[in-house]
């Protein structure tokens, strides 16, 4: 299963000064950076990590669903 497919919400966060990226279908998959760019990069390498470490723990992973949000 490839990280690319879970869907990565974007925001500004004021009080963290920084760009958040959470990733809904993994729960506590977030991560941030300085810029969008960077915020993304960041979870890609963390959603990796979440599956990786489920599949380590014989944990069920979700399948990715697509797009779960609408503006």
């Amino acid at each position: 299963m490839t990280s690319d497919r879970y869907e990565a919400i974007l925001h500004w966060s004021k009080a963290n000064d920084a760009y958040i990226a959470t990733v809904p279908e993994l729960p506590g998959c977030a991560a941030d950076g300085a810029t969008r760019r960077e915020a993304l990069a960041a979870v890609e390498i963390v959603i990796a990590e979440w599956l990786e470490t489920a599949k380590e723990l014989g944990r069920p992973i979700p399948e990715p669903r697509g797009r779960l949000m609408f503006a």
